[in-house]
């Protein structure tokens, strides 16, 4: 009888280090504002790496953990509401957070969620479009708001309104925001900025950050005077202040969608996506600024 070796742990765990791509049991996309392009050439070595990690656990340790993709912006709230859930006796919950844009092109790598939370509703559509996700799990979780902040100490003082003189409070410095090609961040602060009468005029201070917690970054270390993000992410950093809230018609509604991906056959996947709907888990979402959509 032919004898199975399976390879060491550790072994696999280095296969997956070097795909920058598994830490753990399941991809942890922190960082994967890095490999962006790299994912596509590096998808049969990534395929490799799941299986032979997904060959180490127990049948019972695959049916219950759930892995989470969601949009940066959800991260404190979410990982409090994940950890609520395996108090109350739910599966351990693995989430990993990026932007939207770079999510999305993940599970359609074949990427293994069982979630998708996004942070606008073209990205789901995005999912959606191509059946990468399950169709009748489909909600809107939270929503949120588009905010103008500034450093803790700036003194600046501006209010948003039609033709309002942000290339004037600029200066010479850079409007930290997310990549207004393709982070939701930043599409709705263009679409804010374009009717507002003001994107032409501050188009070239633009840093186009990875995601919104980068945007938010660069503002809370000191090296852009001005950004913009969601009120959830300025509610959560100290070196930061909201110095204006942008008008709700100046963009499309700010709306998170769930929905549970195709590919996902965990029973746990129903019972959470029920979890994250309910009014315990909405008082955590509210308690970190996101509110319940219209």
């Amino acid at each position: 009888m032919r004898r199975t070796i399976l390879p060491k742990r550790e072994d696999v765990q280095g296969e997956c280090d070097k795909a920058h791509f598994l830490p753990s049991r399941f991809p942890d996309i922190e960082g994967v504002i890095t490999l962006k392009l790299r994912f596509t050439v590096r998808i049969s070595h990534l395929a490799i790496c799941v299986l032979l990690q997904m060959a180490l656990l127990t049948p019972s340790a695959k049916a219950a953990e759930l892995l989470v993709f969601a949009a940066a912006s959800m991260k404190n709230a979410l990982d409090e509401a994940d950890a609520a859930y395996k108090a109350a006796g739910g599966s351990a919950v693995t989430a990993s957070y990026a932007s939207s844009s770079v999510l999305a092109k993940q599970i359609e790598q074949a990427a293994p969620a069982d979630i998708f939370i996004s942070a606008d509703s073209d990205w789901m559509d995005y999912v959606a479009t191509r059946k990468l996700i399950k169709a009748d799990s489909r909600a809107n979780l939270v929503a949120n708001r588009l905010v103008l902040i500034a450093p803790t100490a700036s003194d600046a003082k501006i209010e948003i309104a039609p033709n309002f003189p942000l290339a004037a409070a600029l200066g010479e410095g850079k409007l930290s925001m997310g990549d207004p090609g393709s982070v939701p961040a930043g599409l709705y602060g263009k679409a804010a900025l374009t009717k507002l009468g003001v994107w032409e005029q501050v188009r070239r201070h633009v840093i186009g950050a990875e995601n919104v917690r980068a945007a938010l970054a660069f503002v809370s270390r000191g090296e852009a005077p001005f950004g913009i993000v969601y009120e959830t992410d300025a509610k959560i950093d100290p070196g930061v202040k909201v110095i204006g809230v942008f008008p709700e018609d100046s963009h499309d509604p700010i709306v998170y969608p769930v929905a549970i991906t195709q590919q996902s056959h965990n029973d746990e996947a129903g019972k959470y996506l029920a979890y994250l709907k309910s009014p315990a888990a909405r008082e955590i979402f509210q308690k970190y600024g996101f509110t319940t959509p219209r």
